[in-house]
């Protein structure tokens, strides 16, 4: 699902990442804004307990679950880039969204999509035999999920070629490339800290399938999904002004279809 502007935009965050008595995420007041969910699996954070109790929240508010997958890498969070042999991987992607369909079924909501998580997000981007293996594994959990990735990425040209569908995604709070790619994380301003400034981006990513990249260019970013997230500073009351913005610029906040 690929478009350069969009009357209609699936709202996403990252919900379920802790891990034990460690809360990162205030899941349940983002579930009451967003429409579709992804969550954690248990290798950059998340445990049992906490997707069960996500996804129960997440059916209860009708928001679609995803499955986050990510390196196996808790102690970084799953933002450190990993090596791992082609059929590990597509076997640990695999693991984790068979993890999640537990809970989610168990809600009355099965996993709806696939998105990858942090380091690995990134490495799809341009790495053909690591994003060959993460849709491997969405194949080998039988379930012919649509993915869920940055345009013109490795990632969803695997995919598309293996049958799945396909999403394309903008991040209203993450700076861009003059490539429309992720500015990386240890660079000076690859997070967008003002609030307005994310608000503004949001709508413009909507509206005209385009933002400004850190040089100053603008580029394109068209997308079905923009995601917000989780773990950043008012993360809640930052999606709630996303939201009530994109409504008043006459866009219908919607899971896409």
């Amino acid at each position: 699902m690929t478009r350069s502007a969009t009357t209609s935009i699936d709202l996403n965050a990252d919900l379920g990442e802790g891990f034990g008595h460690w809360r990162l995420t205030d899941d349940e007041q983002l579930l009451s804004v967003v429409t579709s969910a992804n969550v954690a699996c248990g290798f950059h954070a998340g445990d049992p307990a906490i997707m069960r109790r996500v996804c129960a929240l997440a059916a209860e508010r009708g928001v679609r679950i995803g499955a986050q997958v990510s390196y196996r890498d808790l102690a970084g969070f799953g933002r450190r880039s990993m090596d791992v042999p082609s059929d590990e991987l597509a076997a640990e992607v695999a693991y984790q969204i068979g993890a999640l369909e537990v809970f989610a079924r168990a809600a009355g909501s099965p996993v709806s999509y696939v998105k990858p998580h942090g380091a690995l997000y990134n490495r799809v981007v341009h790495d053909e035999e690591q994003a060959a293996a993460v849709v491997e594994g969405v194949l080998l959990a039988g379930t012919g999920l649509p993915v869920l990735g940055l345009p013109g990425s490795r990632l969803l040209a695997a995919a598309e070629r293996a049958g799945l569908p396909v999403v394309t995604e903008a991040f209203a709070d993450r700076a861009y490339t003059p490539g429309a790619t992720l500015v990386p994380r240890g660079r000076d301003g690859a997070v967008v800290s003002d609030p307005d400034a994310v608000v503004a981006r949001a709508v413009s990513m909507a509206l005209d399938g385009t933002v400004v990249s850190e040089s100053g260019e603008r580029v394109a970013v068209g997308a079905g999904s923009l995601c917000l997230h989780g773990d950043t500073p008012g993360a809640v009351d930052l999606a709630r002004r996303v939201r009530a913005a994109l409504e008043a610029a006459g866009v219908s906040v919607a899971a896409f279809a």
